[in-house]
C-alpha cells in the first residue's frame, strides 16, 4: 500500500469518526458522506473514495468503534451488501 492510500485511508476513518461526533448519539451517516468530505471537490471525484470508504468503516467495525447497519439493524461487515449506514456503537 502506498503512503498516499494510507493517508487517504486515515483521513476516512477521522472522516467518519468526526461526522458521527457531530451528529446525535443515535445518527448515522453514509460512507459517501466521509467520501464526499474527504475528496472536498465540487464535481463526482468523491465516488471513486466510495469502496476505501467502505474499507474505513469496516476497520472502525473491527476496532469497536463504530457498527455498520442495514434497514437499522447490525450487520457484519462481510454479510452486508448494498447500500450500508454506519453509527457509533450502541
Amino acid at each position: 500500500m502506498r503512503d498516499t492510500e494510507r493517508q487517504t485511508d486515515r483521513r476516512l476513518e477521522r472522516a467518519i469518526l468526526e461526522l458521527l461526533e457531530r451528529r446525535g448519539p443515535a445518527a448515522s451517516i453514509c460512507p459517501s458522506d466521509a467520501a464526499r468530505a474527504v475528496y472536498g471537490g465540487d464535481d463526482d471525484g468523491w465516488r471513486a473514495l466510495m469502496e476505501p470508504a467502505r474499507r474505513a468503516a469496516r476497520r472502525l467495525v473491527t476496532a469497536g468503534e463504530v457498527e455498520i447497519t442495514q434497514a437499522g439493524r447490525p450487520v457484519e461487515p462481510s454479510e452486508a451488501r448494498g447500500p450500508i449506514r454506519i453509527r457509533r456503537v450502541r
